[in-house]
């Protein structure tokens, strides 16, 4: 079996024994993976062995103790476990089965999915009310479409035009590309009030995003961190409107818990409603009934032997993508 793993930072194909399939599990043969470039470089150049990818989709060839939800022959979406593989043992709480109506390319950003949706829960909002999203790249992008589905009025920070454009063919109109714009629009849409809720989704570690942010929210607002930023902040900007900051952690409640994602306990649903396994559920119900477009942010199609190489290419030669998706033949 073939996988992709980081090694003194570069990425290469690995050759490892066909695993067997564990309690509590799910035995996966992949047909495609997405690609987290950000995350996925990062690993590259900080983990000298680290297997690559989290989220993918495939065909159950076989089910552990335990597993009653899915059975060998579905298609199912993955989440969670390293992904860029030919196959996978997927825990069962982070296994779905893909409905009908979605691709198997559309399926394998499920764990991105996740992450989308659990961000855009972490702002708490209300029907009706204004999220800005400042950062458009592929997270960005997929909570945009959510929020915008979810009747949320959103409006959009990005200072590259073709992400701009993209956005604004999904027919997200708002979308600023400076301080300027951004004051308009929220002038326009709340009366000057602010937003209820920003979603720092930009990846900069060198530069906070968080006071920007704090300018374009209204008293007693939200700030939630998604993207990989700075977290410095001004005190007396927060004060003044006594708002909150909280940092999305991954796909939702259940990540990192070995009792959940290894052992199979779930959350009694009347604790904790949205579990990352029913986020990964809830994203595929959305394209299902074609309320998000993922289709259209697809950029580049690789092949499973052209993913390493990919990596070398971005990493030296950076250029805007988008959705990256592996077929695994």
């Amino acid at each position: 079996m073939r996988a992709i793993k980081s090694l003194n930072g570069a990425a290469v194909i690995a050759e490892l024994p066909e695993p067997e399939v564990k309690p509590q599990h799910v035995k996966v043969r992949i047909d495609y993976s997405s690609v987290s470039i950000g995350t996925e470089l990062l690993m590259i150049r900080t983990n000298p062995e680290a297997f690559l990818g989290y989220s993918a989709t495939g065909i159950v060839l076989e089910v552990g103790e335990g597993v009653t939800h899915v059975k060998p022959g579905q298609r199912v979406a993955c989440y969670g476990t390293p992904a860029h593989r030919e196959i996978m043992i997927s825990p069962k709480h982070l296994t779905a089965l893909v409905p009908d109506g979605v691709s198997a390319e559309e399926a394998a950003f499920s764990g991105i999915g996740a992450i989308c949706i659990h961000a855009l829960r972490q702002a708490n909002l209300q029907f009706g009310e204004t999220v800005v999203i400042t950062g458009v790249g592929i997270l960005g992008q997929i909570i945009a479409r959510i929020a915008y589905a979810s009747n949320y009025r959103v409006i959009a920070m990005e200072p590259l035009k073709e992400r701009r454009d993209i956005l604004a063919a999904a027919g997200i109109t708002q979308v600023c590309s400076n301080n300027e714009e951004m004051k308009q629009a929220l002038a326009q849409t709340t009366g000057g009030k602010g937003a209820d809720s920003v979603l720092v989704c930009a990846s900069t570690r060198g530069e906070s995003l968080i006071d920007n942010a704090m300018h374009w929210l209204r008293d007693r607002g939200s700030v939630v961190i998604v993207g990989d930023t700075g977290c410095e902040f001004d005190r007396d900007l927060f004060f003044s409107k006594e708002a909150s900051v909280h940092i999305s952690r991954a796909g939702g409640p259940g990540r990192y818990d070995k009792d959940y994602e290894r052992a199979g306990f779930d959350y009694p649903i009347g604790y904790v409603r949205w579990t990352e396994g029913r986020n990964i559920e809830d994203f595929l119900r959305m394209i299902d009934e074609k309320r998000i477009d993922i289709q259209s942010l697809i950029t580049d199609r690789l092949a499973f032997d052209d993913l390493p190489e990919f990596y070398m290419r971005i990493s030296k030669n950076p250029r805007p993508t988008m959705g990256v998706t592996v077929s695994i033949d």
